[in-house]
């Protein structure tokens, strides 16, 4: 019986090629000391060792030409140890959810189908599922599903009113131009009593603001005044910028944002450009 060490040498020995075994009984001879270190380390790691003996084998003197250099790759076996995963820390979409998000973007064109295949696939997954399939179609830029899949998800027993849901949505629609859907999400976000965070106002504001209703964002901003949570800078900067146009308006911000940032200086454009703010 042989011991574990000289086996697992064996072992990584019959794993070499017939010219990379020449090689190694030449340096074993040569270079005794050396070739009992390459093998410690053949049989300690399970890697794949890649050694050049360009610059250990010297050029007889009578060649004028240099011998040409070689590698030998050592392929390690397996030392029987369970491997990791592949992807750590990554979150994969599960085959139903997959399934799912496949189904609701075949059928988004035709409202009975959706509908149907809704009842039929989407009520019956899991809540992990169903979160992993509005996720997805957020990040896929497909709102429309994702709203009916939030419609389907607050049917669900589990279901708690939650801000960052509304968030999203509400942000993605904002970017999409859909400011209609934008704000029927918003009040029904209000009814919940919940309040939308800075990023939210900014996004609203900006989207108004982009299609031209600066009465509109005023409300949006109004409203922002009147949360519980103190605002911030950024949709203040928003406000200012896309009221240029408007200086009344953007007096009345501006007084406000000198208020609450004393710190902070708000940038007035020269008056031949857009009049005097």
């Amino acid at each position: 019986m042989l011991c574990n060490a000289e086996e697992r040498r064996f072992k990584a020995l019959r794993s070499l090629r017939p010219k990379e075994m020449v090689a190694i009984r030449v340096l074993s001879r040569k270079f005794p000391t050396f070739a009992s270190i390459f093998f410690q380390n053949l049989t300690r790691n399970p890697t794949i060792h890649r050694i050049s003996f360009s610059y250990l084998i010297k050029p007889k003197t009578l060649h004028p030409v240099s011998p040409k250099p070689f590698t030998v790759f050592a392929a390690q076996f397996h030392d029987g140890r369970p491997r990791g995963p592949l992807w750590r820390g990554k979150k994969l979409i599960g085959k139903e959810a997959l399934f799912v998000i496949l189904g609701l973007k075949r059928l988004k064109e035709d409202d009975e189908k959706l509908d149907k295949f809704i009842k039929t696939h989407v009520f019956r997954l899991l809540k992990l599922d169903m979160l992993a399939v509005i996720g997805e179609l957020e990040r896929q830029e497909e709102t429309a599903l994702a709203i009916k899949m939030f419609e389907v998800i607050q049917k669900q027993e589990w279901y708690q009113p939650d801000v960052f849901m509304y968030k999203d949505l509400i942000v993605s629609l904002a970017k999409s131009k859909r400011m209609d859907e934008a704000m029927g999400l918003w009040e029904k976000m209000k009814k919940e009593n919940l309040f939308p965070d800075s990023q939210t106002y900014t996004e609203v504001i900006r989207g108004f603001l982009r299609d031209g209703c600066p009465a509109d964002a005023m409300n949006v901003y109004e409203d922002m005044l009147k949360s519980p949570d103190p605002p911030e800078e950024l949709p203040f900067r928003v406000l200012l910028k896309g009221l240029l146009p408007h200086p009344l308006l953007r007096n009345k911000v501006k007084k406000d944002f000198e208020e609450l940032f004393p710190e902070k200086h708000a940038y007035d454009p020269p008056e031949e450009i857009f009049g005097r703010c």
